[in-house]
């Protein structure tokens, strides 16, 4: 009887028969499978990207709150480390989160302090030399062989200036998504300040109640992933510090034993500048390439060329490949496209922030898609690591 019972290879073909009929009423046979599944993968491609569209005009609009709450998540992710060892060593907390708060203030005021009197000591010697070395500039093209007139001199000073100013606008336009108001800058630096108390004080109280938005299937992963993220976020910030300060002292001490001007403000200025990697240090060493030219002549400026080159490449062969590639798993043309990505959408604010951003994105995605939350809920350094690893080549 149970012989009997199982289905013949008729009525296998039957089935299928009928199976085929019921497919071919959901899809039309005429459109190849490939097209198929093509068309289901591209209305979801499209959806995400409309999500993704939806939330960078959100961040866009909201950039006055925005901006200052990432600059305070950077601060933080330095300062904390500093504040818990602190406590580690039987700080009170209150005591390790003010020291560490006010000891930073200190700090960058006194860089900006540094900074606002060396300009303010140079700047009129460097202003006349600089109108000294145009003038002279200008004779040199007047009697040499290309026999250019004044007229065409003013024109192509004209064309340069107005090229720099449409090449700087995403920059510039970026600069005033901060605040285009003394309101919005004093804004911006009051939240931000709050911000980083609240997160030095209660970041993991706070991460909890984020963590409870979320279904509870789902927890484990979050958490696992947002402290994957915090790891990543903290080893970039420590080690982005020390590549800034091995290229500002590179750099100054370069511009020092050459006998520039200024020389502070330009080491200070390379050091900030790192913080936007590949391009950043480039782009301020330029400056004191510039400076060097218009006050030492072109032996000099070319000599601080050769200084910046250098440290360029010490930077790009030893200290990015060795010491950011270990702490952050990011190749560099990754970063360079997230670098130039992020100045096109939000100028200087996004340069600052695209590769960190990328970095923990890599991190947090790569965490939940290897599953290494299920059998460790709190990520370690060695889990982060290897977290990364997907876009390391």
């Amino acid at each position: 009887m149970i012989w009997r019972n199982r289905p013949t290879r008729g009525d296998e073909t039957q089935g299928d028969a009928v199976s085929g009929q019921t497919a071919g009423a959901v899809a039309d046979p005429s459109v190849p499978r490939g097209m198929v599944i093509a068309g289901a993968w591209s209305w979801r491609i499209l959806l995400l990207v409309a999500v993704a569209g939806v939330f960078v005009w959100l961040v866009t609009q909201l950039r006055v709150i925005v901006i200052p709450f990432l600059v305070a998540l950077l601060i933080s992710a330095l300062l904390v480390p500093l504040s818990g060892w602190l406590q580690r060593h039987r700080w009170p907390k209150w005591l390790a989160v003010v020291s560490v708060l006010v000891g930073f203030l200190v700090v960058v005021s006194g860089l900006v302090v540094l900074v606002v009197l060396q300009i303010v000591d140079g700047w009129p010697t460097l202003r006349d030399r600089s109108i000294a070395s145009y003038g002279d500039f200008k004779d040199f093209l007047l009697t040499s062989p290309l026999h250019l007139t004044e007229a065409q001199i003013n024109g192509y000073v004209s064309d340069a200036i107005a090229a720099v100013q449409q090449d700087s606008q995403p920059l510039v336009r970026g600069a005033l998504s901060v605040g285009s108001t003394a309101g919005h800058v004093g804004a911006g630096l009051v939240l931000g300040l709050f911000a980083t108390i609240f997160v030095l004080v209660g970041g993991s109280e706070i991460w909890r109640w984020v963590v409870r938005l979320f279904p509870r299937a789902s927890r484990p992963a979050i958490d696992g992933a947002g402290r994957a993220g915090w790891l990543t976020l903290t080893n970039f910030v420590k080690v982005q510090i020390f590549v800034a300060f091995v290229d500002a002292v590179g750099i100054g001490l370069g511009a020092f034993f050459l006998g520039l001007p200024l020389v502070a403000p330009i080491a200070i200025a390379v050091f900030l500048g790192s913080f936007v990697p590949v391009v950043g240090a480039v782009a301020t060493g330029a400056v004191a390439v510039v400076i060097a030219l218009v006050y030492n002549g072109w032996v000099v400026a070319l000599l601080m060329l050769a200084v910046v080159i250098l440290v360029q490449q010490i930077e790009g062969h030893l200290l990015q490949p060795f010491v950011m590639g270990s702490a952050v798993k990011v190749h560099p043309l990754a970063v360079v496209f997230a670098v130039a990505g992020g100045t096109l959408v939000a100028g200087i604010p996004g340069a600052l922030f695209a590769v960190p951003f990328v970095a923990v994105l890599n991190v947090m995605i790569t965490y939940v898609a290897r599953g290494t939350w299920r059998g460790e809920p709190r990520p370690l350094e060695h889990d982060v690591t290897q977290a990364g690893g997907l876009t390391d080549v």
